[in-house]
């Protein structure tokens, strides 16, 4: 059983990393440095919480922060001590987030929501649309412009849906709906919205910061 509270009916989690230099959005480093990169990722990370706190005066949600880096101490030194943190642990980005999903589902959610934090035009609308969307089918999943994923959404945890996935290629997506279509999984694809993950996207956070 899981060591983790009892969460509310609808669950987000949040996967990012402590903005150490030199360890966060490396594939920005030649664009922005070491400094800057960590900075990007720093500024992304709270946006991206900004929202999640307008989605709870929409709807009833419990959320959790999943890291990679630093410890509990920094993490709660950067985003508030109030929030509950989880360490991401070992394995790839599959198996890091089927043990969330497990977690999720020990502690009584009816529905699981994983996002990460670096797409400023997630907003607390398609959250709650995500939401909404698991309430009559099995699978949500927010497609990205570059073959990812930015969200994704179940009802009960589906193991297959995280192995034999090519990580941080441009298959990410297809070959998670391929895997939906096997299992006859009923899915619903949310809007194609950008990542930033390499130097030329940085202009999708320069057309955020206009729009804000």
């Amino acid at each position: 059983m899981s060591n983790l509270p009892k969460v509310a009916k609808k669950h987000l989690i949040i996967f990012t990393r402590y903005p150490e230099p030199g360890k966060t959005k490396t594939r920005l480093i030649p664009a922005l440095g070491s400094e800057g990169a960590a900075r990007l990722h720093r500024q992304m990370t709270e946006h991206t919480l900004v929202q999640v706190k307008q989605l709870q005066k929409v709807i009833p949600i419990s959320w959790e922060v999943w890291f990679a880096g630093g410890n509990y101490q920094l993490m709660q030194d950067w985003l508030g001590a109030q929030l509950i943190y989880q360490p991401q642990d070992e394995g790839d980005l599959g198996q890091r987030m089927e043990r969330s999903l497990f977690h999720a589902f020990e502690s009584q959610a009816e529905y699981a929501v994983i996002i990460g934090t670096d797409c400023p035009a997630l907003n607390a609308e398609i959250l709650a649309l995500a939401f909404e969307e698991l309430e009559h089918c099995e699978l949500v999943l927010g497609p990205a412009r570059d073959g990812g994923y930015y969200l994704i959404g179940l009802r009960y945890l589906r193991p297959e849906l995280f192995t034999n996935i090519d990580w941080g290629t441009n298959r990410v997506f297809s070959q998670t709906v391929e895997i939906a279509h096997k299992l006859n999984l009923s899915m619903v694809s949310l809007p194609v919205l950008a990542d930033i993950d390499r130097p030329e996207d940085l202009c999708n956070w320069e057309a955020h910061l206009v729009i804000d």
